[in-house]
């Protein structure tokens, strides 16, 4: 990941979940319904689940609640502080590890039978060897379910409504460097096209694509009205793009 990730959600992460109030559940970003409405996932009762870019572990814990056997990932230290507070407020246990989602050497290969990660993506730099990590961390024919901010959603300016960048402008976009450490905002911007050919070239299977219908107002979005996520620019594209994925078998 980013370095410029690390610091920044070390120095944000508290602000962060003071200012959004995420609630306990499985969410898949702004603009979107949760799973109980989607159901990509399904029953997690007896399963392993493991959340990368798990932040304040509001999903990992929701997991746990159904029943999953959980571990979270983060690489903010900071974030892990709020979450391992906020799964002993909810009664639960789960496991939180400080790391980098592209390094999941501490999870075992073959071990869990879902992985999920929510809007982490675009802070990863080297996505291949993240998605190669969680093929191998997968349980034959495993899922992978995740989603990121919708390609479209820099593309255009959320204050005018006017496309002001280039679709094909892919890379690391570093942002509000002044030198001191935390700081600096660091993305990656990518296209549909390039989520899509890693995800199969990591040796996954697409099985569904969704494209939340952002106009509407979702009960469980804490985001709406946050930061750029204001209704009209909610109104004119998705903000949130969703993957399901599952492992494919050698044979296949």
């Amino acid at each position: 990941m980013l370095i410029e990730v690390k610091l920044w959600w070390e120095k944000a992460a508290e602000d962060y979940q003071r200012q959004c109030q995420i609630p306990v559940d499985i969410l898949y970003g702004p603009g979107a319904p949760n799973e109980d409405e989607l159901h990509l996932i399904g029953p997690v009762t007896g399963k392993h689940v493991l959340e990368i870019g798990c932040g304040g572990a509001q999903a990992a814990i929701a997991f746990a609640k159904r029943g999953a056997v959980v571990t979270g990932i983060d690489i903010a230290e900071a974030q892990l502080r709020f979450a391992r507070r906020l799964a002993a407020r909810e009664g639960v246990e789960i496991t939180l590890l400080q790391g980098d989602m592209a390094n999941l050497a501490s999870v075992a290969t073959a071990s869990q039978d879902v992985v999920f990660s929510a809007c982490a993506f675009g802070y990863v730099d080297n996505l291949d060897r993240c998605f190669s990590e969680v093929h191998r961390v997968l349980k034959p024919a495993g899922i992978f379910v995740w989603s990121d901010g919708h390609p479209f959603t820099g593309v255009i300016n959320p204050k005018t409504l006017m496309v002001d960048k280039s679709y094909f402008d892919t890379g690391v976009l570093i942002e509000g460097d002044t030198g001191v450490p935390g700081d600096a905002f660091g993305s990656v911007n990518r296209t549909l096209s390039d989520y899509f050919n890693l995800a199969v070239q990591a040796g996954f299977c697409i099985e569904r694509l969704v494209e939340p219908d952002s106009r509407t107002r979702y009960p469980c979005d804490p985001w709406y009205g946050l930061w750029d996520y204001t209704p009209e620019i909610c109104i004119k594209i998705p903000q949130t793009i969703i993957f399901k994925c599952r492992k494919r078998q050698e044979n296949a």
